[in-house]
């Protein structure tokens, strides 16, 4: 830290300078150097004022110390998106200036990020995930993804983790094409997706009703189906090579469904789906390629066998029984691994059916005690994502919510909501992207740092109403967003 005529300023040179600090990993850890040439092109950039704006906030929030900081002055590069400067306001930066926005009005925080969403769905209050998967042509369900990614960024999310498009396809990578880039066809977060996922035969829907041994209705089928070492690599090879960011892999599921109407307990039980070398292959094949995976899973001995194997997130993580007393310290103590616990998704449910589904009732109590546990035991590889679209689009903001009702402490809450997103979402080989891309490679929308504001982070900005006294009401006033240096919400109303 410098200080500059008098004023604590943080700069983009000021963390980087330094070859000595690695970037930072975990809350302890500082930053990156990063190449002389990417400091000399930003100093260049930030003598030309004109290529830069400036944003007022009246407070800030810094995930890493869980602090409010007072008075801050936002310098973000127009050209880049990029974040130049942090400092402390003073009389100079308060002006009529076009390049300025005066948000001292506002608490300012860093985007916040859905690190499990699919856009290819739309509630279930409205419509049964076997409606939509066989009823909604691929073109309505993806003109539907677009008005749902307005939603989420205008909400406040300015980057998302879709974890499959359950049943459309490969339409998440065109979606993902029509968000990025400087000038991107549609309002939306960033957007890191996952593809078709991979489910093992006779495992996922949709199922027919007419030729129970055949997988899908009329060619459509939830994920792609893959059984066996070869077939579980082809498919990761598949989705990677279409263009990927995530593997998904159902690692266990309701598998025995067909059994509900002679024994709902068998239907409901979360059964593995694929062997330990299957899970393997899956894991070990999207490393090698620079991919992460993630793994929809229940059972308490599948999550045991995924931390064993490197899995990189564990989403939902709870049954309808408690786990065993051995599982919580594991998965608590496995920090490459996140645990997005989407509480969000099991309590829309019980409020779906009015409280009357026993089995959505006992889901829920299960997963929200299981959360209470890990926050008592201080567990911090948590990232915030309700498994949006089985419930409204734009509504997000419920799995902070649930957190907090549950006792979480709310400036975490909020670090999971932003810089635990960051943490969960970025990609294998972050910390060798630079700035300039690298032997003058490209920059693109899903290299950018997100999730905290600091210098060379991206320029994602959300602006509150409050100062979290009421957290449920000031996560509810979203009065400013801006991704990537482009304001698209102010005075809470939407400008694109």
């Amino acid at each position: 830290m410098q200080f500059a005529s008098e004023r604590r300023v943080c700069t983009w040179a000021t963390f980087y300078s330094h070859p000595s600090r690695p970037f930072p990993v975990s809350m302890t850890q500082k930053f990156t150097s990063t190449p002389q040439s990417s400091i000399s092109a930003i100093a260049q950039d930030r003598s030309a004022t004109s290529t830069a704006q400036k944003i007022l906030a009246g407070r800030l929030f810094d995930p890493y110390k869980l602090q409010f900081l007072r008075a801050q002055t936002i310098t973000i590069l127009k050209s880049s998106g990029l974040i130049l400067t942090v400092e402390d306001t003073n009389d100079d930066d308060i002006s009529d200036d076009t390049d300025t926005i005066d948000l001292r009005h506002l608490t300012i925080l860093p985007g916040f990020v859905d690190a499990h969403v699919h856009f290819f769905l739309h509630s279930y209050g409205e419509t049964s995930w076997d409606d939509q998967t066989t009823k909604e042509s691929l073109v309505e369900r993806t003109i539907r993804a677009t008005v749902h990614a307005r939603k989420t960024l205008m909400a406040g999310f300015t980057t998302v983790r879709d974890l499959g498009t359950e049943g459309a396809g490969d339409a998440d990578i065109s979606l993902r094409k029509c968000l990025s880039g400087p000038s991107p066809i549609i309002v939306g977060p960033r957007y890191f997706c996952a593809n078709k996922a991979i489910v093992c035969t006779g495992s996922y829907g949709p199922k027919s009703s007419l030729h129970n041994d055949q997988e899908g209705v009329e060619g459509v089928t939830g994920a792609e189906v893959a059984d066996g070492v070869e077939e579980c690599i082809r498919a990761t090879r598949r989705q990677i090579g279409a263009g990927a960011d995530w593997i998904k892999i159902y690692a266990d599921y309701r598998f025995r469904s067909r059994t509900s109407d002679i024994s709902p307990r068998v239907a409901t039980m979360a059964l593995p789906t694929f062997n330990e070398a299957e899970l393997q292959a899956m894991i070990d094949t999207a490393h090698a390629l620079g991919v992460k995976a993630a793994a929809h899973t229940s059972n308490a001995n599948t999550i045991a066998t995924l931390l064993k194997l490197g899995i990189d997130s564990i989403e939902h993580g709870s049954t309808l029984t408690p786990h065993p007393d051995f599982l919580l310290p594991l998965l608590c103590n496995s920090p490459n691994t996140t645990w997005v616990p989407t509480l969000a998704v099991f309590y829309s449910q019980v409020q779906f059916t009015g409280g009357k589904d026993p089995r959505a009732n006992q889901a829920w109590k299960v997963l929200s005690e299981m959360f209470q546990q890990a926050v008592a035991m201080g567990m911090e590889n948590i990232a915030c994502g309700g498994d949006t679209g089985t419930f409204p689009h734009g509504e997000n903001a419920l799995e902070m919510k649930l957190m907090v009702r549950l006792g979480a402490d709310w400036k975490k809450v909020l670090r999971w909501g932003t810089l635990g997103g960051w943490e969960c979402i970025r990609s294998m080989n972050w910390d060798t992207i630079y700035p300039d891309g690298g032997h003058g490679m490209p920059f693109g929308d899903n290299d950018h740092r997100f999730g905290c504001v600091r210098p060379g982070w991206a320029g994602d900005l959300v602006g509150v109403k409050g100062d979290f006294d009421d957290f449920e009401g000031t996560l509810d006033s979203i009065d400013f967003v801006m991704k990537a240096g482009r304001v698209y919400k102010q005075d809470g109303r939407e400008l694109v």
